[in-house]
């Protein structure tokens, strides 16, 4: 397994799987735009060797199909989590015999911890920057509106002020000058969990940020794992031994020995800043809101240090791609830290948090709602949106397999609970406020109860210019705008509804494309409704439940307020088509 950058990047070059560019790029615009287009095609991981304004490298595009992930992190992480889990189960109660018979596998996990390296020794301490000035590090910008460039694969390390129990993130920073960033942690990671109690103690919350190092610390720090498993900890159980770190003097946080870069110093307590706008990973700008700040005091690098970068924007890119090896990774890991779910997956095609499903057990009537109120409860995934579930065996990573299971058996009258109020990823602007929106809950289990239509053969609908089916059950219409039509959906109800009750779904889109496939149709549905705003159906208010009939009508259109999609701009675009066969003489 690899121990640093440069054992992955050794490893694509004898897959001849990395391409090195060494035409002179702009780390403005020009980078994620090559980005984006080789990893479009499924093409190779790229090394930028000369980039203005910094002697360093930029590398992108390490995740960027399943290969490269499988390159980066092997079968072993898999094998041991479901070992690990088994475990549980082989020893409880323990017996002497028991335990010997898993004596290899404790043998493994002695292996999993930090071991402590002389700092004379560990690469990344061997040039300091004198003084910091964050200018000279290549921070991309991505999109034309992006709010200035960004540190986009930083691997942001806190602990919590009273405890010490020590939290890795990701969290975007937006260069702001030559010491400091901004500091994008959203009200449910963990180092924004940490810098409110500093806050509350009107203490700086001192901040260590890497950049590089083994791969596996990428996949730590954005892992969805409870808070109390340490990421560090995650680390060394992927790569298979302990984890060398510095540990400094002056008893502050640990170092990772062998990162690529390392930023120390603090976030203020009660300071904010304008941040964003950003094109993220949801496909849109996030637009410019205050938040916390990184003043960066130190910065260490190796003498040769790679500067790692990723790109993100309309699915799929390489979130996506790690999103599936996490989820495979941590899943055998679900029943045990939530006992009745079987099986539970997040769509990247959303952006993750818009849309979860997950297999449940149902040993008693309505158990699922138990299970489903157990998830919505876990870590992040209490930012879940849409949550799907059912008690069948499906393939949940098969969208179109599990929404047509569910539907056949879901009962509209007692199967769909909607919650006002709550809280909304950041990143979502759905719910038109920030930080805010609803959930909802949608069942199907037991045996069918309906077999779902297959071709729409019903009547025209007002404000539709096409329709279509997305699988059985469901129709997909393009309709006017919004802005021309706001109440259409409510319109076509009352209109055309009777007509259209062997139709449990109706979508209202923008463009008719979204029905081509799984990608499209997610992205362009469940990143575009909140479900308090935008689902419609005739119902009837027993007691304090609305008891729902078909067809329900999702509003997937964009709304005003809604902020842009990520789109490439004219210059860039004539720029990079200009200069192609410079990147890729041979491509």
């Amino acid at each position: 397994m690899h121990k640093d950058l440069r054992s992955f990047l050794q490893t694509l070059r004898n897959e001849k799987d990395l391409k090195v560019i060494d035409t002179p790029v702009d780390p403005n615009l020009e980078i994620a735009e090559i980005h984006r287009r080789v990893i479009e095609e499924g093409g190779p991981a790229l090394l930028f060797q000369q980039v203005k304004g910094s002697k360093f490298p930029v590398v992108t595009n390490l995740f960027g199909t399943p290969r490269r992930v499988d390159l980066a992190f092997g079968t072993r992480p898999e094998e041991l989590m479901k070992q690990t889990v088994d475990l549980v189960h082989k020893v409880m109660p323990p017996t002497a015999k028991a335990l010997w018979g898993e004596r290899h596998l404790f043998k493994d996990l002695l292996k999993v911890g930090m071991k402590r390296v002389d700092p004379q020794t560990a690469p990344v301490m061997a040039v300091s920057q004198s003084p910091v000035d964050l200018t000279k590090i290549p921070a991309i910008t991505s999109w034309p509106e992006d709010g200035g460039p960004f540190v986009t694969l930083p691997l942001v390390y806190t602990e919590h002020p009273l405890t010490g129990q020590h939290n890795l993130g990701m969290y975007r920073m937006q260069v702001m000058d030559a010491t400091t960033t901004g500091m994008h942690w959203q009200i449910h990671k963990g180092g924004g969990f940490h810098h409110f109690e500093a806050e509350k103690a009107n203490m700086p919350l001192p901040v260590r940020v890497f950049l590089g190092g083994p791969p596996a610390l990428i996949a730590s720090a954005i892992a969805p794992v409870p808070e109390f498993l340490p990421e560090l900890l995650l680390t060394s159980l992927i790569v298979g031994e302990k984890l060398p770190v510095v540990k400094p003097v002056d008893g502050g946080y640990p170092i990772v020995a062998d990162a690529e870069f390392v930023f120390s110093g603090k976030v203020p307590a009660h300071t904010r800043k304008m941040e964003g706008p950003f094109g993220d990973h949801y496909g849109y700008y996030s637009l410019a809101h205050e938040f916390p700040i990184f003043q960066v005091e130190k910065v260490y690098h190796r003498k040769d240090a790679i500067y790692p970068a990723t790109v993100v924007g309309k699915p799929r890119q390489e979130d996506y791609y790690l999103g599936e090896f996490l989820q495979k990774l941590l899943s055998p890991a679900f029943p045990m830290a939530m006992p009745g779910i079987r099986d539970l997956w997040t769509y990247a095609e959303t952006g993750f948090h818009a849309l979860a499903a997950a297999v449940v057990r149902e040993s008693y009537k309505r158990e699922a709602m138990v299970n489903a109120f157990r998830i919505l409860g876990e870590g992040q995934l209490t930012l879940t949106k849409f949550l799907v579930v059912t008690d069948k065996k499906v393939d949940l990573s098969r969208f179109t397999q599990l929404w047509e299971s569910v539907l056949e058996r879901f009962d509209p009258a007692t199967d769909l609970t909607i919650f006002a109020n709550t809280s909304m990823d950041t990143l979502d602007y759905t719910g038109r406020r920030l930080n805010h929106g609803s959930k909802a809950i949608l069942l199907g289990t037991g045996d069918p109860v309906r077999s779902l239509p297959e071709k729409y053969e019903g009547p025209e609908l007002p404000g539709v210019k096409e329709i279509t089916n997305y699988g059985k059950g469901t129709l997909v219409a393009e309709a006017c705008s919004y802005e021309a039509d706001p109440e259409l959906a409510s319109k076509i109800l009352a209109a055309r509804g009777s007509e259209l009750r062997d139709w449990p779904f109706l979508f209202l889109v923008d463009d008719i494309a979204a029905a081509k496939d799984q990608t499209s149709f997610l992205w362009s549905t469940f990143t575009r409704f909140d479900p308090d705003y935008d689902l419609y159906a005739d119902a009837t208010l027993v007691r304090h439940h609305p008891e729902y009939r078909f067809p329900i009508v999702v509003d997937a259109r964009m709304k005003p307020g809604y902020p842009a999609e990520v789109e490439t701009d004219s210059t860039t675009k004539d720029l990079v088509d200009r200069r192609w066969s410079e990147y890729f003489p041979k491509w």
